[in-house]
């Protein structure tokens, strides 16, 4: 890189960190060129700034949680999804209820999680009664666990299966237990980027105006971005952009979490992709907690980009590393290399190393228990 070009970036950089100060706005160029500069240790200086400027502090939060996976079977052709299974692959699986409730109450005896998150695929093999027994098994099962689940993909795909409009469905599922939506699903909302990944996935106004629906009954939910396959600079900020104007408008969303492409086990990776490098992944921590001023929680998936570099994201913007995450099949069907299950314990001491306070939450953020800092 050329002295000119390096000089030129740095000073956005700067024009941008004036405008952070200053509590304005960051709009598209910003974001664009927040994503082009390569001056990596002033972009996290400058998001950690951006956070606590917002009010955050020295605290990390965690959740002590079990993630379930329902059924693989799917009717979606992602090629970014290594966990989809059609119904004739051996191993396809599809939980009966009673089964999966037993098992996650048997959990529970020896793992005190105090969230469900739970997603799958969209069989076409199950009926909208089948989501309605799951959940309200298991909040009966569990009363005093919170019950994420499902993506607004999944909502979607109810709709289809029950000829209810999203609103409706929502409505049944609150009705019998459902406490919020997780944020998957989302992916990139370009329409040439969905063409190209999910073409037989909803448009993303779909997943915005499920989550809309969702905040209008009370619920609150999550959401997220895949990055790194085919989506440009310009499409993952104008990504942020609508999330962000969604926030204004409802205000609905805990947490943002950026979700790594991982190419293992999909068409990309036979077509060559590579796994994110950690700079890309720190870079797009910072710039999102840049650009989504008005989302209080930035994550940085521990079970997507490892420990370590978690521990350098919380000084990059992200304020969470997630969860204990007692299972998780769908990251690790694409070769997430982070082991299955992790103690409070050892969250605990990955926060501390990073110089920060380690606070245990509810899905709420809500504090279950604080340990102290380093």
């Amino acid at each position: 890189m050329s002295m000119a070009i390096a000089t030129t970036r740095n000073a956005e950089l700067v024009e941008i960190r004036a405008k952070v100060l200053a509590g304005e706005r960051l709009d598209l160029d910003d974001g664009i060129a927040l994503l082009e500069c390569d001056d990596l240790l002033g972009l996290g200086d400058l998001a950690d700034t951006a956070r606590r400027l917002r009010g955050g502090s020295d605290d990390v939060f965690f959740v002590n949680n079990l993630y379930l996976n329902h059924t693989t079977v799917c009717r979606v052709k992602c090629k970014f999804c290594a966990f989809a299974r059609t119904s004739k692959q051996a191993d396809a699986e599809t939980w009966e209820i009673d089964d999966l409730v037993a098992k996650a109450v048997k959990i529970r005896s020896h793992q005190e999680f105090s969230e469900i998150h739970m997603v799958g695929g969209e069989s076409p093999h199950l009926d909208f009664q089948y989501y309605l027994d799951i959940t309200q098994s298991l909040r009966e099962a569990m009363p005093d666990v919170h019950l994420k689940l499902f993506t607004a993909s999944e909502i979607h795909h109810m709709t289809k299966l029950s000829g209810l409009t999203h609103r409706e469905v929502l409505e049944q599922l609150i009705a019998v237990g459902l406490d919020t939506l997780p944020g998957g699903g989302a992916e990139v909302f370009s329409p040439r980027v969905r063409k190209i990944i999910a073409p037989g996935k909803e448009p993303g106004q779909t997943w915005l105006e499920t989550h809309r629906t969702a905040h209008g009954l009370g619920l609150k939910t999550h959401c997220t971005m895949l990055y790194a396959h085919v989506e440009t600079f310009e499409e993952r900020i104008e990504h942020l952009l609508a999330l962000r104007d969604l926030q204004d408008e409802t205000g609905g969303f805990m947490a943002f979490i950026p979700l790594p492409f991982h190419p293992e086990n999909t068409v990309f990776e036979r077509r060559g992709w590579k796994f994110t490098t950690g700079m890309d992944d720190l870079k797009m921590i910072a710039v999102s907690r840049l650009m989504l001023d008005n989302i209080e929680h930035v994550k940085a998936y521990w079970i997507m980009i490892s420990t370590p570099l978690a521990q350098v994201a919380l000084h990059f913007g992200a304020n969470d590393i997630q969860g204990t995450v007692v299972e998780e099949k769908i990251a690790h069907a694409a070769g997430a290399v982070t082991p299955t299950e992790a103690k409070v314990a050892d969250l605990v001491r990955v926060i501390r190393e990073a110089g920060r306070r380690p606070v245990q939450r509810d899905t709420f953020y809500r504090t279950l228990r604080t340990f102290d800092a380093p």
